[in-house]
């Protein structure tokens, strides 16, 4: 996974190349323009929140709101994501605005879950595209190759990095849902490490309670079929973009 939110969550290749023991990676077609993404890899860690923050069950601007739907403004500022995910040439300034636009319209999250999870295991996976500071100050473009899946029917959360030939890490575990928020505890990393098969350990223990508001967790702002915007828990905001899974 990765470090936090805060932090902000080329040779560039494409992404048939990027993971060459994996199946290609491609993004999913939509009536909106296609995305075409090209990804780098020159760090090797992903963002996920590792703050000691919880989330306050009192504060009305995130859990008693005025539910709306997307206007035109918000329309605008999802056509700038879009246009971000695909060409990495958006000014930074200009997602940050987009961000404050979109938290600030409060949408209805009803259908959140079920179009960032699908309705079936395994659900669906999101690439990592942008990631912002804390009240969004500063952003940057997230340089290496980070998927999310969420799989709405079985409430479970993958997060993994890929590294091209090198390999990949993944961890995974399970989540729970309320109005937007999706808090989730991680359960087992699995490693693999160039061409051998992966291998996996477990850290669960005998935790089977539901995650809540002292784990991890991402507040949702927005989620269509292709763009999905959040916050984490350390306070930064981040946006996705839907790509195909990845396998071993």
């Amino acid at each position: 996974m990765a470090s936090s939110l805060s932090h902000g969550f080329h040779p560039s290749l494409t992404p048939s190349k990027i993971c060459p023991f994996h199946k290609p990676f491609k993004p999913i077609p939509f009536k909106t323009p296609i995305i075409t993404l090209k990804f780098s890899f020159s760090q090797t860690r992903a963002t996920l929140d590792d703050d000691n923050g919880q989330i306050s069950t009192t504060t009305p601007s995130l859990l008693v709101q005025e539910l709306k739907q997307p206007n035109k403004e918000v329309e605008e500022c999802v056509r700038v994501l879009r246009n971000a995910a695909k060409t990495r040439k958006v000014p930074a300034e200009e997602i940050l605005e987009a961000f404050s636009v979109i938290e600030k319209a409060k949408l209805d999250p009803s259908a959140f879950l079920e179009t960032l999870g699908g309705t079936k295991s395994p659900g669906r996976t999101w690439m990592l595209i942008f990631t912002a500071e804390k009240k969004l100050e500063r952003g940057k473009y997230f340089p290496i190759t980070a998927v999310q899946r969420f799989d709405a029917a079985g409430k479970r959360i993958e997060n993994g990095v890929y590294l091209g030939p090198l390999g990949c890490l993944t961890f995974e575990g399970r989540f729970s849902w309320k109005k937007r928020i999706l808090a989730f505890v991680f359960e087992r990393i699995r490693i693999k490490i160039g061409p051998l098969d992966p291998f996996e350990f477990s850290f669960k223990g005998n935790d089977e309670r539901e995650p809540g508001n002292k784990d991890p967790f991402f507040i949702w702002f927005y989620i269509d079929e292709e763009i999905a915007v959040a916050r984490g828990r350390s306070g930064g905001t981040a946006f996705w973009v839907r790509c195909q899974r990845i396998g071993y």
